[in-house]
């Protein structure tokens, strides 16, 4: 098993954890922000929510799937520990999600966890600002086809006009994972294709409740992780407009046209009946947008630059994810388990934590 800065197992609470801080945790914390607030806004977010060195798992191997639209497609695949080919998850990655390998296994050792857990993890690779949906068009600004100053690399608004994924070919995520991956899964390593469970961060836990909403007899449980499941809302869709752009230069427009039928169809809060009438175990949470221990037990500028970008987005995360709570009780929903522990940031740190807190939950649920 690979190692990382800490290994709290499932069940361990943030509250526990940020309840032994102490003093200490609140001068660095204190430091911290100041030091953030000194920072120049065009700092870096690559890295930002690491919490361990990117590594490839060597239990862990390549599955590569032909996708008609997007071309070849890695996923990574793990192996349940028992061996069974029954119980299967698929873990979504957030909106830098790198073309080499899936985030949770670069930063986490939730792949490990879960396999340990008798399950068989699929990890979907790449797809940077997709949402993991089926795009209206490739992604351009004013009719120009990217690629002829260079390749993007996730780092902000300069890559609008380079070559990238997504750019050349239409997105077609959903399409992909629900039945081009799924039949490979079925037909190529013997894996049960109904009942499975699906979660992500960000990005990756709005596609999560999507997938489960129009897929139910592929997901019965869904687990969102400061996910954006109130995209309707005002100003929200400029909001992930700028978030985009920052992530590798992609155009909302070139997903789903402004206030359309296809822009409803991926608004968790709109499609919310669907999860009730389907009968999907649901995991929702988002941080307070307070930093961890662990946030800030590493040297000053990386800790920084995690508060200054990872507090307003967890905020707004929250912000995204209470209204949802509120509109599914509004619904009478019984499906749904909230978590909203008193520290985390949209950084690696948080989501490993609510992974761990989710697992046994899921594990109950799929097969």
């Amino acid at each position: 098993m690979r190692s990382v800065r800490w290994q709290r197992g499932p069940g361990s609470s943030a509250s526990s954890s940020a309840g032994a801080a102490g003093g200490s945790w609140a001068k660095k914390w204190v430091l911290g922000v100041a030091t953030a607030m000194l920072l120049p806004l065009g700092i870096s977010l690559a890295g930002s929510g690491a919490i361990a060195s990117a590594g490839l798992n060597p239990a862990a191997f390549d599955f590569w799937v032909d996708s008609p639209v997007m071309g070849p497609i890695k996923s990574r695949v793990l192996r349940a520990a028992d061996g069974n080919t029954n119980r299967v998850a698929y873990v979504l990655d957030g909106q830098r999600a790198p073309e080499t390998l899936n985030g949770w296994e670069i930063e986490t050792n939730v792949p490990e966890i879960l396999a340990s857990w008798n399950i068989n993890v699929v990890m979907p690779v790449g797809g940077m600002s997709s949402f993991y949906a089926d795009w209206n068009a490739p992604s351009n600004f004013f009719g120009v086809t990217p690629g002829s100053m260079g390749s993007a690399t996730g780092s902000g608004a300069t890559e609008a006009f380079l070559a990238g994924p997504g750019k050349s070919y239409r997105y077609d995520w959903e399409t992909f994972l629900t039945q081009q991956l799924r039949s490979a899964l079925r037909d190529r390593l013997g894996f049960n294709p109904n009942r499975n469970g699906v979660f992500g961060l960000s990005m990756g836990g709005s596609a999560a409740l999507t997938l489960a909403a129009y897929h139910p007899d592929q997901f019965s449980f869904a687990g969102a992780f400061s996910g954006y499941l109130n995209i309707s809302a005002p100003g929200m869709r400029e909001a992930i407009r700028t978030a985009m752009v920052d992530a590798g230069g992609y155009n909302v427009d070139s997903m789903a046209p402004p206030w359309g039928p296809q822009w409803l169809r991926m608004d968790p809060f709109v499609f919310a009946p669907r999860l009730i009438q389907n009968g999907t175990r649901v995991w929702v949470a988002a941080g307070s947008a307070l930093p961890m221990p662990e946030d800030l037990n590493i040297p000053f500028p990386v800790a920084a630059d995690r508060l200054l970008r990872g507090s307003p987005l967890e905020a707004l995360a929250l912000a995204n994810t209470r209204a949802f709570q509120v509109r599914m009780m509004s619904l009478g929903a019984q499906n749904v388990v909230y978590s909203f522990p008193p520290a985390g940031l949209h950084a690696w740190t948080n989501w490993q934590d609510e992974a761990y807190r989710m697992i046994p939950d899921m594990s109950a649920n799929i097969g």
